[in-house]
């Protein structure tokens, strides 16, 4: 075999500048599966992964581009190009599989027939979440469960198929009160029965190590927490869902799907009108929230935390959807408050928070070699600036924050515009298809603008960017990873 033209190799590097990864293989992650429209019920697979978030767009002509997520379900759909921001209820995505997803026929946007598609596919929660919740008994018209300290008694929770979920009872307000399961709402109060499919019983209420453990089964039926020895207690315990669990972190109750692995959470919540905080799941802060009120004729915001060059970053925000969109700075949407390691803020605004909206937002965080979302400034030169990612791209975009300039994304391998083919065009967030004048080279460890136009490159001008890997520059051993 000729070494040299093997996929990849691996050489020893003794460099510490070179920033080492903890993820060997970004596509069990984060990809960007191509198809060409059909007109028909089209599934698309192969991916690494069962993904949980869609974002498709025509890269060979004239469409619009879908945001989709299996946490909202099938039907509800962001469209970011327009500019109303209302949600789209056609059902493009039919369904999703274990790896990759099912689109239905005659669908401009998605599916149309000869038109060439690509999706970028986020990875979040996965199959078998596991959580566990610190339950403690309270009074509120009588004794009452709650669950890590959250505000609010019996709260209806949500548990996802194929998660591990235990119920902490070693608070001694537990004392006397074991939680158990059944498909009838206040159980064996109500004139039904315990439930103990996946079901492990440890200790005794009260004392240390007492916990029910539950392993949700698939297509498991609504449960309902209880009480055995009092009436009353509970509430419901939704198991219908494939993506997502109860999280109390916040003093908003959300449904969070966190990838701890590679940095990615889907959050919903419905919406309060009042500045709150949503828990992510994540353990680390993220640095990019996208949010959308889905309820709501808007175009959602954007948020990052790396903006060095103001005073009061919490406040950043964009409109996503906008082609003309500029950095803005204001409270409404953040609460002026910073991501923490278990919590986001919002204010009350309708763009992400409206009162009884459906929201949902996604957070992103860095994981070193693979993701990396930051500034540039533009030198206005075709030999233009380079940027470290600490990985050969897979996926990037850029978005001119003073000006009212196109968000540009480029993916690698698309024919005709990625890798494959002409290397200077770049797929724009909005209707028209491509610029052939924002033109960016991915490389090794990064990218590279190479144009004088401002979409990608103005002199002086600062960029907002995002970048996914394809290949990290060295690996979790210490070797560095060559692409062929």
């Amino acid at each position: 075999m000729d070494f040299y033209q093997s996929a990849q190799r691996t050489l020893r590097t003794q460099d510490n500048d070179m920033a080492y990864t903890t993820i060997e293989k970004p596509s069990d992650h984060f990809d960007c599966p191509i198809w060409t429209g059909s007109d028909s019920t089209t599934t698309v697979n192969g991916m690494g992964f069962k993904p949980d978030a869609l974002w498709v767009k025509r890269y060979d002509g004239a469409g619009a581009s879908i945001f989709n997520n299996s946490t909202l379900g099938v039907a509800k759909n962001w469209k970011t190009t327009d500019y109303s921001g209302a949600t789209d209820t056609a059902t493009y995505v039919a369904s999703y599989t274990s790896d990759g997803f099912t689109l239905t026929g005659n669908k401009a946007d998605t599916n149309d027939a000869s038109n060439k598609y690509f999706s970028s596919c986020w990875k979040a929660g996965g199959t078998s979440p596991t959580q566990t919740y610190v339950v403690k008994v309270v009074s509120d018209s009588g004794n009452k469960y709650r669950f890590d300290n959250f505000g609010t008694s019996a709260v209806a929770i949500q548990l996802q198929e194929g998660g591990v979920y235990t119920f902490d009872q070693a608070d001694s307000s537990n004392s006397g009160h074991p939680l158990r399961f059944s498909t009838t709402a206040n159980g064996s109060h109500g004139g039904g029965s315990e439930y103990t499919t996946g079901v492990v019983v440890s200790g005794t209420p009260g004392n240390a190590g007492a916990k029910t453990v539950i392993t949700v089964a698939s297509s498991a039926p609504t449960l309902y927490y209880y009480c055995t020895a009092h009436s009353g207690m509970g509430g419901t315990a939704n198991t219908n869902v494939t993506t997502g669990s109860s999280n109390f972190a916040g003093s908003i109750l959300s449904v969070a799907s966190p990838n701890t692995t590679s940095g990615f959470s889907l959050v919903k919540w419905v919406g309060t009108g009042s500045a709150g905080t949503l828990g992510h799941g994540l353990g680390v802060a993220p640095k990019i929230i996208i949010a959308k009120n889905m309820s709501a004729g808007n175009t959602g915001a954007t948020l990052n935390m790396s903006k060095m060059f103001v005073t009061d970053p919490q406040t950043d925000f964009m409109q996503f959807a906008w082609n003309n969109s500029q950095l803005g700075d204001g409270a409404d949407r953040w609460n002026d408050g910073a991501p923490t390691t278990s919590v986001f803020s919002v204010g009350g605004t309708s763009q992400v928070n409206g009162s009884s909206g459906d929201c949902v937002a996604y957070c992103f965080a860095e994981v070193q070699g693979f993701s990396k979302f930051g500034y540039y400034t533009g030198n206005g030169s075709t030999n233009g600036v380079t940027i470290y990612c600490g990985f050969k791209p897979k996926w990037i975009m850029v978005k001119n924050i003073s000006a009212t300039e196109d968000w540009a994304v480029k993916v690698s391998g698309l024919t005709g515009y990625g890798l494959g083919g002409e290397r200077t065009r770049t797929t724009k967030l909005g209707d028209t298809d491509s610029s052939s004048n924002a033109t960016v080279n991915f490389e090794s460890t990064g990218f590279r603008t190479t144009t004088t136009d401002a979409k990608t490159n103005g002199n002086g001008v600062q960029y907002f960017y995002m970048a996914f890997a394809e290949m990290p520059t060295v690996g979790t051993n210490g070797t560095i990873a060559l692409a062929t």
